[in-house]
């Protein structure tokens, strides 16, 4: 049995709590958050689970492996703390708020020999990731165009108002759009490298224009190819969309949500080889909660050695560097060289 402690318990490290008690090679022993409300009412409904508001209580503890899902702005230190203690990690994007404290971890990590995984579950898609296979067998041949965007309701407030506060969430490029960041550069990692970032930015709301709920950004790649990443925040329900095009076919991929954790989602993928198009069912729904659910499953293969990681520090490293030029290029105009 593979002991897992979480730190941050609100809306999302709640989900986690309940799939880790799920899985029956995982023994949730200990939670942190640090609202006092919200350790109460865990430790209701988590008996037998060792609750705290002091994260270090969770490094302390008998556990094998803990995932940080606090706000951004503490991953560096809660992370390192983790690590320290010799435990492995699973954390939350963005890795970090800056390059340099995503390599310090990943340093640590490597020192001490212990696993480091990224929660961009996106990767474990029955939809998303599809795609990643389908580019790497080579249906579409050489990837030329990518086009992935996201349209939603505006975000959760967080605990305390911190997904609006920019020094703790850092940025919004950072906050979702790292997904897509990501998604982009994974479809084309096997072709070439992304060499620069063109970007621009804005806000829906004249009182706060540092919260850019608007971002649109071309990534070029090393063999010409490029790929845009959208996002807008300004609109309503979840709706998100992929496609690809190359030398031999392309590719078409959405999905749609009241929410973005839409237990019910619709989506599809559509192919196109040159002369036919064809749907492609997807048999196993595909959604954020049911990434979840199977990156914490891939977790306990990662720790008993079983598994290799779906998204490793480099990975998350590369995803905060493109972040970080995303929004260098939005302030001041020019494309940003990577």
């Amino acid at each position: 049995m593979i002991k897992f402690g979480i730190i941050g318990c609100g809306a999302w490290g709640r989900h986690y709590a309940n799939l880790v008690q799920k899985n029956p090679r995982l023994e949730l022993v200990a939670i942190a958050d640090v609202a006092e409300g919200t350790a109460e009412k865990l430790r209701k409904d988590f008996p037998g689970v060792a609750v705290s508001t002091n994260y270090r209580d969770v490094v302390a503890a008998n556990v094998d492996v803990i995932a940080v899902v606090t706000p951004n702005h503490t991953h560096h230190e809660i992370g390192m703390a983790v690590l320290n203690a010799g435990k492995h990690m699973l954390i939350e994007k963005p890795f970090a708020l800056t390059a340099a404290e995503c390599e310090e971890m990943i340093r640590l990590a490597k020192e001490k020999n212990l696993r480091l995984v990224l929660g961009h579950q996106f990767r474990l898609s029955s939809l998303w990731g599809l795609i990643k296979k389908m580019i790497d067998d080579g249906f579409v041949g050489e990837p030329r165009y990518a086009l992935v965007e996201l349209s939603r309701n505006p975000y959760r407030l967080g605990a305390d108002g911190w997904r609006y506060d920019l020094k703790r969430v850092g940025d919004w490029i950072a906050e979702e759009p790292i997904h897509f960041l990501d998604l982009a550069a994974w479809y084309f990692e096997m072709y070439a490298k992304p060499v620069s970032v063109h970007a621009s930015a804005n806000s829906t709301d004249a009182n706060r224009p540092e919260l850019q709920d608007n971002v649109g950004a071309t990534i070029e790649f090393a063999n010409g190819a490029f790929a845009i990443v959208a996002q807008t925040l300004s609109m309503f329900e979840h709706h998100q969309l992929v496609k690809i095009a190359g030398t031999n076919g392309a590719l078409w991929a959405g999905w749609s949500g009241a929410l973005d954790r839409e237990p019910h989602p619709k989506f599809f993928l559509k192919t196109f080889d040159g002369k036919e198009v064809k749907e492609i069912p997807i048999e196993k729904i595909t959604g954020e909660l049911f990434e979840l659910e199977d990156q914490i499953n891939l977790m306990a293969d990662i720790i008993a050695g079983k598994a290799a990681s779906h998204c490793t520090g480099e990975d998350g490293l590369r995803a905060v560097k493109l972040s970080a030029a995303v929004l260098e290029s939005a302030k001041t105009k020019q494309p940003i060289v990577l």
